[in-house]
């Protein structure tokens, strides 16, 4: 072993890793470096030492990287929502970029023929998340804490003002920590499973101002809520107050029961044109310009020319499918949760939108049995799977219905490469990549990406002719 535990060197910071850490070599041994740029160099702790490589902890910035920024946020590094706001923003859509086209050429085994389109970036890269989640418990001296985990850990950095939740957040925990103080109302505590708050939910609607709180608790109430419940709806664009109750013993934030406490059991915003209803339990995705952004290149990836059958998986409560039935025949989405159906059908309805019906099921399960038994054909398909990617029975499915165009938007590159090449290995072709920067600061990266067999379909009809 080169280095052993507790051991300090120097080192060079060379690369960052899938989580943002750096990546250095210690008499050619690599080191993980949390909190580390390229091309900072830096005199680091060894924690974790294994064969080939290591975990080290940031002891000392000797010269700083060229890239490196001061972080708006004063709890960036501790917090775990933030890894990389230290890193020039430039640069942080440098990183996203080639982590998406590295995923793809050694997962993947792409080479040149990989067309990278430049990625969309932020004009603002702060205050652009519509949703945040708080966790609440208290401090040693009995104080409120609310704010978001320490990375990796459930120890909460409490937190007043966040850099990339929405800004009217900062009045409604204000409120919040004052009437659980003034009040003496309990707050959870995980370790025993008691205390009664246990997260604050807010949503915001960029578009239309409208503003949802819900508290999520261990009980079946708050006391003294009409006294909170008067505070909040003084808050310009308050529209929506809830209890959610969550009584088990888990680390899910949200629990099955929603109770209106007062104004609407949701908030609308919009998405281009069309309009969305939100309740606390439903997925919206929490960056609504830059969806916008990603939808419209799903959309033009598609290719629709008003004749073709579309078909959504994992759609959730209908944004991609409500998008893609604007200029397609008909589309179909299909999502496991029941509820996100239930809303994506309200959506529908919302938009006067009658050309899309939506599935409650797994899109593994729902789409080989409707091709199986109803014989349904696509033009188009599009996936937008959870971090894991599609199943194999999925895809083997698309393969059996030989769609024109596959359109993937993808959470996980690692996943996403995987699955591009299961369907190019069986007769499809990587046209297009569009990364698109949803989560400013963060390591996280969506990616839209065009497959298409139309060329494979025009070779056979050309060789067929000549036949």
């Amino acid at each position: 072993m080169i280095i052993n535990k507790n051991e300090e060197c120097i080192i060079e910071i060379e690369d960052i890793g899938s989580q943002g850490e750096g990546i250095g070599k210690y008499q050619g041994y690599t080191l993980f470096v949390k909190n580390a740029l390229v091309g900072d160099s830096v005199r680091v702790k060894a924690m974790k030492c294994k064969k080939n490589y290591g975990y080290a902890r940031l002891m000392e910035i000797l010269k700083p990287s060229p890239y490196r920024v001061t972080p708006k946020c004063s709890i960036a590094g501790k917090c775990g929502g933030c890894a990389i706001q230290h890193l020039d923003y430039q640069k942080q859509l440098e990183y996203k970029q080639n982590k998406v086209k590295n995923c793809l050429e050694r997962i993947g085994g792409f080479g040149s023929e990989i067309k990278m389109e430049p990625i969309i970036g932020m004009e603002e890269p702060y205050y652009y998340r519509n949703k945040a989640q708080f966790p609440v418990s208290k401090s040693k001296d009995g104080k409120p804490l609310i704010g978001f985990y320490a990375g990796g850990t459930h120890s909460i950095i409490d937190t007043e003002h966040c850099y990339i939740q929405a800004e009217e957040n900062v009045e409604i925990v204000k409120i919040i920590r004052e009437f659980l103080t003034e009040y003496d109302i309990s707050m959870y505590e995980e370790e025993t499973h008691t205390g009664l708050l246990r997260h604050i939910l807010t949503r915001v609607g960029f578009v239309t101002g409208e503003i949802m709180v819900c508290l999520i608790v261990n009980g079946k109430d708050i006391p003294r809520k009409d006294i909170l419940i008067n505070r909040l709806k003084l808050i310009k664009g308050m529209t929506s107050i809830s209890l959610n109750i969550n009584k088990e013993k888990t680390n899910v934030i949200l629990g099955d029961k929603v109770i209106p406490l007062w104004g609407q059991p949701y908030i609308t915003d919009y998405i281009g044109d069309v309009k969305y209803q939100i309740s606390p339990l439903s997925f919206y995705q929490v960056n609504p310009r830059q969806t916008k952004v990603l939808y419209e290149t799903a959309l033009d990836y598609a290719g629709l020319q008003g004749e073709e059958t579309v078909w959504d998986l994992y759609c959730g409560i209908g944004t991609i499918s409500l998008f893609l039935a604007q200029r397609a025949k008909q589309v179909y989405g299909v999502e496991i949760i029941p509820q996100a159906i239930e809303d994506a059908k309200r959506n529908a309805e919302i938009n006067g939108i009658k050309n899309a019906a939506f599935f409650v099921g797994a899109a593994e399960d729902v789409l080989p049995l409707k091709y199986q038994e109803d014989k349904i054909y696509a033009e188009v398909i599009v996936v937008d799977p959870p971090r894991k990617g599609c199943e194999q029975s999925l895809l083997d499915t698309i393969i059996q219905m030989q769609p024109k165009r596959v359109v993937y938007v993808s959470c996980d590159p690692a996943t996403l490469a995987r699955d591009a090449r299961y369907l190019c290995d069986r007769g499809y072709e990587l046209v297009k990549v569009q990364v698109v920067d949803q989560f400013a600061h963060s390591v996280h990266v969506e990616t839209v990406v065009l497959l298409s067999n139309e060329k494979k379909k025009a070779y056979h009809v050309e060789i067929e002719m000549k036949m």
